[in-house]
C-alpha cells in the first residue's frame, strides 16, 4: 500500500473554540494509482492534502506514504520528505513571475534529490518546450498550469499532490491538463492524488473518496475508468 492513513484526526482552536476538521479519516491507495477526493468547500480536503504533503500535521493518527510514517518525522526530515518524495500542482499555479518558464523548473530540479536529468524532455513532455525563454505574464492560464505541472514532474516525485488543478481553466484547457495528468501517471508511474469539486474528473480515477464534514463518506475503487480525453461535463 503506497498511501496507507488510519484515524487521522485534525483540529483548529480559535480562542476557546475548537473545530474538527478531520475527524478519523481512512484511505489507501496504492503504488501508480490515481486517486481523486471529491467534496464540498469546507470538507477538510486542502486540510487532508497538506498533511499527506508534510505541509501541515495530524492531531493523532497514522499517515504513511511509500513506508515513511509523516506524522512521526521532525522539522528537517519534513523537509527532506517534501524535497525528496512530493511534488505539488496548486490551483493557482505559485510560478516565480521574474523567472522564465526553463528557469522555473530549472530552480527546482537543482534542489532535488533525483531530479528527472533533461528539463527538455519535461517540457516537451507539458508541450511547452517552445515556451522556454518565456516569462509567466507571457502565458495564457493553461500554459502556465503545465509549467506549473512540468516543475511539480521534473522532481521526479513519487507522490503528485494536485490542488483543483483545472478549477480556473475553461473547458478545453482543462481537459488538456487532466490528459497531461494522465500521461504523468503512465509514463513515470507516478502516484498522483487530486482534490477537486468537479465530480465527472473521478471517472479517471482508480479511487475515489468523497469527503463531507471531515469524514469519507464514500470509498470507491472505480472499475470502470475513463479516459482523460473522454470525459466531459
Amino acid at each position: 500500500m503506497f498511501i496507507d492513513i488510519s484515524n487521522l484526526k485534525k483540529s483548529y482552536t480559535s480562542g476557546v473554540v475548537i473545530t474538527e476538521v478531520l475527524k478519523g479519516i481512512e484511505m489507501k491507495i496504492d503504488k501508480g494509482e490515481i486517486g481523486v477526493i471529491l467534496g464540498p468547500s469546507g470538507s477538510g480536503k486542502s486540510t487532508l492534502m497538506n498533511i499527506i504533503g508534510g505541509i501541515d500535521r495530524g492531531d493523532s493518527g497514522r499517515v504513511i506514504v511509500d513506508g515513511i510514517e509523516v506524522n512521526n518525522l521532525n522539522d528537517d526530515k519534513l523537509t527532506d520528505y517534501r524535497r525528496e518524495h512530493i511534488g505539488v500542482v496548486f490551483q493557482f499555479y505559485n510560478l516565480v513571475p521574474n523567472l522564465t518558464v526553463g528557469e522555473n523548473i530549472e530552480v527546482v530540479s537543482n534542489i532535488s534529490k533525483s531530479p528527472l536529468k533533461n528539463t527538455d524532455d519535461v517540457l516537451a513532455a507539458v508541450e511547452m518546450q517552445d515556451k522556454k525563454h518565456r516569462f509567466p505574464r507571457e502565458l495564457s492560464g493553461g500554459e502556465q498550469q503545465r509549467v506549473s505541472l512540468a516543475r511539480a514532474i521534473v522532481k521526479n516525485p513519487k507522490l503528485l499532490l494536485c490542488d483543483e488543478p483545472t478549477g480556473a481553466l475553461d473547458y478545453q484547457t482543462s481537459r488538456s491538463i487532466l490528459r497531461l495528468l494522465e500521461l504523468v501517471n503512465k509514463k513515470f508511474g507516478t502516484t498522483i492524488l487530486m482534490i477537486t469539486h468537479n465530480a465527472a474528473i473521478a471517472a479517471m480515477a482508480n479511487r475515489v473518496f468523497k469527503l463531507r464534514s471531515g469524514q469519507i463518506v464514500e470509498d470507491v475503487v472505480n472499475q470502470g475508468i475513463v479516459p482523460a480525453e473522454r470525459i466531459e461535463w
